[in-house]
């Protein structure tokens, strides 16, 4: 089922899998594919029923970036009606990048092919990175006359550390997936059978867990980031206090007391 341009969208077991659907374009980002990607992510965040997000491409590669073509004809991504990218005021509160960095479900970003400029940031801003054997992660941006627009900066450095990222960004580097895994930028590379078996099954294991308590968790590591051990310290207490008295706290105590699996419904 989709209600969203040119993404697939499907929930099953407590995972939703969100897939880039322009094949024939390597998965290139549209303007309308921007608006469906902030809209499916916040149903996903918002929809009890989901507890991991899968993020994912159709065909061979993820996702080519942002559509050139589009862009070279005036009629993609900053068109304005000739007025002038300078004219235009920025509201990017609801794009992507954000709202995926503030999505409180865990995402996994299952690397079937190359990701490159945008779809390289959309990697990097999931929690988790499997990729295939097939995949290249490609920081062309300086070689486009560009700089990565939407969370790379940021997100490049803090995943592996200033140096790496200085001279991936700089030199406009393409990674293979065994180079991606040796510098820290995903978490295990197997092979494109594999792909999305091994995906869906880190998805299960992390979707039998109590989401309440799963969700607070990455809140508590995203907020992190910016603040000070005492502060998160701070921070993670009151969100400790009102997990204590869920019914998912209480099955998760039953459950070890009496060596069971537990059956947490996120209340």
């Amino acid at each position: 089922m989709s209600d969203y341009t040119d993404l697939l969208y499907e929930v099953s077991g407590g995972v939703a899998t969100i897939t880039l659907n322009r094949p024939d374009r390597l998965n290139a980002i549209t303007a309308p594919m921007l608006d469906s990607l902030s809209k499916v992510l916040r149903d996903s965040d918002a929809d009890r029923e989901v507890r991991v997000i899968v993020i994912t491409g159709a065909g061979r590669g993820f996702c080519a970036g942002l559509d050139l073509k589009d862009l070279a004809a005036g009629t993609g991504i900053g068109a304005n009606g000739g007025g002038g990218l300078a004219n235009v005021r920025f509201d990017l509160a609801g794009s992507p990048p954000i709202v995926l960095h503030t999505t409180d479900k865990p995402v996994i970003c299952a690397l079937n092919g190359p990701a490159a400029g945008y779809g390289l940031d959309m990697a990097l801003g999931c929690d988790i990175r499997i990729a295939s054997t097939e995949a290249k992660l490609a920081a062309v941006f300086t070689k486009r006359g560009i700089l990565p627009e939407s969370g790379g900066t940021w997100l490049l450095p803090r995943l592996i550390g200033w140096a790496k990222a200085a001279e991936v960004a700089f030199r406009g580097m393409t990674l293979s997936a065994g180079e991606a895994l040796e510098m820290g930028l995903v978490n295990r590379v197997v092979e494109p059978d594999q792909l999305m078996p091994v995906t869906h099954e880190i998805a299960a294991e992390i979707a039998a867990n109590a989401p309440l308590a799963v969700q607070a968790t990455k809140r508590m590591m995203r907020l992190g980031l910016e603040e000070t051990f005492e502060a998160n310290v701070h921070h993670v207490f009151l969100q400790l206090l009102p997990l204590f008295q869920t019914e998912d706290f209480k099955e998760g105590v039953q459950s070890f007391l009496q060596k069971r699996p537990a059956q947490f419904r996120g209340r």
